[in-house]
């Protein structure tokens, strides 16, 4: 079965940079900036993304170009054995994917509501009592709620239909229309942000230097985290994406590119952000640091508070944030259930409608577990451990794969073949000792923390089997997986 393509070069950065820039970019990296010394958190955030986010991009989309197969193929030709990790990485990303629609769908909601403030004034209020209906508990599931429901069927529609029309038909032509939107919107919103009264508190807070604190590790690993978390990286994606490129395609630049341009929107984001957090605190007499906020409370909860205290142009303000919101969301969501869709592809020879079908069926199944009353207690915990003990460990073991059990060389000499400009042997030292040494330290240090105190107070056995298990069955799943038969049409040897 001959692998589609993308059909520029353009479309395939689009795609990439799309993949990148998700709701994290928008409602976690202003926090993550303001919390890590501000402006001086510059100097750890630059330093990782060109020690590890760039290197581990160029290092997939390697893997990706020069094996031509989804994760657990290109990583069977890799070395036999490790066909396991790319299925770990595949059962990551579904789990991921079937919250993540639900927290498109939430902001969906709210760009409606945003059209005549909807939400009131108790935003909290609103949020957790009249749209989740949170239930009393942990484990208490307070049944489905119908609102989140229908609109969770819209997103899984959405997707199914881009990846239904494929790679050039499908995931191309909606990034290529879907990125200039969302960058349009931010701009907009960024502009209105620091032109707001009192925007200037807010940039001070975020800008101005605290180099105390990046004397901090701390604030090191969370420059790490942030860079590997938003740059798509260990999800499978990036491999996936760039098992696309035709033969001659380049590669070195358009990591580069790809991140460089994540950072680009990440920082436009923060700017908005804390601009009209500066409003906010100067109107109603607090200071910044009692609004910062970040994740779920910063979007659904702070900012409808904004928006209702706005002078003018609440609604349109309110409509282009939550908006945004949504366009992320949804050019993530496309990559991530892209991955999963190539891989059942290659491994039982499945063709795309088939794949695209039942990926959806099964990940909307996935979905509705989180459209209960007791949902965001289930999202908060798999979120968490999935990225802390999924993303990160995945993320090591491939450094370590690939770069002590294979030839590591060997990839970066296929990159500098079609590439704008060659990489050198200081790329192998970011791969094989900078890298894991950071990501190692990050899995220590997230250990230590989850054994000192039970994650946000929930019980135990809530824990054990929402949070533990979630992380122990996508590794247990991806061996399993890994010993069925497949791949019947691999193809040529590496």
């Amino acid at each position: 079965m001959e692998r589609e393509q993308w059909g520029s070069r353009v479309g395939f950065i689009l795609a990439a940079v799309g993949s990148a820039v998700g709701l994290g970019n928008i409602w976690r990296f202003p926090y993550v900036v303001y919390e890590n010394g501000g402006g001086a958190f510059l100097i750890p955030y630059f330093f990782a993304l060109l020690t590890a986010g760039i290197p581990i991009l160029v290092l997939e989309f390697g893997i990706g170009h020069k094996f031509k197969g989804s994760a657990p193929l290109s990583f069977r030709r890799i070395l036999g054995k490790s066909e396991w990790l790319g299925w770990w990485q595949v059962l990551i990303s579904f789990v991921i994917i079937t919250y993540y629609v639900v927290i498109i769908a939430w902001a969906m909601s709210y760009t409606w509501f945003s059209t005549n403030l909807q939400w009131g004034e108790d935003t909290k209020g609103f949020l957790f009592t009249e749209y989740l209906n949170l239930s009393d508990g942990a484990w208490s599931s307070g049944g489905i709620q119908w609102n989140i429901f229908i609109l969770v069927i819209a997103v899984w529609a959405l997707i199914y239909f881009v990846l239904y029309k494929g790679v050039k038909s499908g995931i191309e032509k909606a990034s290529k229309l879907l990125m200039p939107v969302l960058v349009i919107i931010m701009i907009l919103f960024t502009i209105r942000g620091v032109t707001l009264p009192g925007a200037v508190e807010g940039l001070n807070v975020l800008l101005t230097p605290n180099f105390d604190k990046i004397l901090d590790a701390k604030a090191w690993i969370a420059a790490y985290g942030q860079i590997f978390f938003s740059l798509s990286i260990a999800f499978a994606i990036m491999i996936t994406y760039s098992s696309y490129l035709p033969k001659k395609a380049e590669i070195n630049n358009s990591a580069f590119i790809t991140g460089l341009s994540n950072s680009g929107f990440e920082f436009l984001a923060a700017l908005g952000v804390f601009g009209v957090i500066g409003f906010m605190a100067t109107s109603s007499g607090t200071d910044v640091n009692e609004v910062a906020a970040a994740g779920v409370g910063l979007a659904f909860v702070v900012f409808p508070q904004i928006i209702n205290q706005l002078p003018a142009l609440n609604e349109v303000v309110g409509v282009m944030f939550f908006f945004s919101l949504v366009i992320a969301g949804l050019t993530s969501a496309i990559s991530i259930v892209e991955v999963i869709v190539s891989a059942v592809m290659d491994k039982f020879s499945m063709s795309r409608k088939q794949a695209v079908t039942a990926v959806s069926i099964i990940g909307f199944l996935g979905s509705v577990f989180y459209t209960t009353g007791g949902g965001l207690y289930y999202l908060d915990i798999v979120d968490h451990f999935i990225n802390s003990f999924g993303v990160v460990l995945a993320g090591l073991v491939e450094v370590l794969i690939v770069g002590w059990l294979y030839r590591l060389a060997s990839i970066r000499e296929h990159n500098n073949l079609t590439s704008d400009f060659a990489i050198g042997s200081w790329w192998d030292i970011m791969i094989k000792v900078i890298t894991p040494i950071v990501l190692g330290t990050m899995t220590v240090l997230n250990i230590k923390t989850e054994l000192g105190a039970p994650y946000e107070g929930y019980p135990l056995d809530f824990l054990a089997i929402f949070g533990w298990g979630t992380a122990a069955a996508v590794i247990v799943l991806g061996i399993l997986l890994s010993l069925v038969p497949g791949f019947k049409n691999e193809g040529r040897k590496f």
